[in-house]
């Protein structure tokens, strides 16, 4: 019993190392949209971020969403060309429900998504999507207030940190431009003590 009790926790703790380790190769080698961090207001930071260029869809769900524009970036587009992934995935509901103050919930009518490009695919001609249900997008510059967070993203997690985000903003007397949505940076099978995820709202 003792024995099989120590290779069982070997093979958990051979596991638990290798998913960790492949979980650090995932981050380290993914691109990221870069930004200029302006302050900090209590856990919430001020970015101001490049103009940028990005795949988008809009979908019922997440899962279809993101299998439409992985097969872009895997080479469903003109060029037949694959593309690096890079992070933060974005998503967005499709329909926004109104309170007070300001917040987005998914609700049945879907989401939209958008995959960034890598920076030197942008710079110069991104391929056309040969999906009519991807398109090309470019966000010029922008400034954002973000809440970061761990764990997975859950939608009570999620409508949690959209209130902290939005009740700071008020606190100091920042008016969002927008509609709160969702920035993910790692992939699905990232450890949950790695993950990285955002709440953001341009102001």
């Amino acid at each position: 019993m003792a024995r099989t009790l120590r290779t069982a926790a070997a093979a958990a703790i051979t596991f638990a190392a290798a998913w960790t380790a492949w979980g650090l190769y995932a981050k380290a080698s993914t691109e990221r949209v870069g930004y200029t961090t302006l302050r900090t207001l209590d856990g919430v930071e001020i970015r101001r971020y490049p103009s940028t260029v990005l795949a988008e869809t809009t979908a019922d769900g997440e899962r279809e969403a993101f299998g439409r524009l992985f097969r872009y970036i895997q080479g469903a587009n003109e060029a037949d060309a694959e593309l690096a992934m890079t992070a933060p995935v974005r998503t967005r509901p499709r329909r926004i429900e109104m309170t007070a103050p300001v917040r987005t919930t998914e609700t049945d009518e879907g989401v939209t998504m958008g995959f960034y490009l890598p920076q030197e695919v942008a710079s110069t001609s991104p391929p056309t999507p040969t999906d009519p249900e991807v398109t090309l997008a470019v966000e010029e510059p922008r400034t954002l207030a973000v809440r970061p967070f761990g764990w997975y993203a859950t939608p009570a997690r999620i409508e949690n940190y959209e209130w902290d985000l939005l009740d700071t903003l008020a606190e100091r007397g920042l008016q969002p431009a927008g509609d709160p949505f969702l920035l993910r940076y790692d992939a699905p099978y990232t450890p949950p003590f790695m993950r990285r995820n955002e709440i953001a709202v341009e102001l």
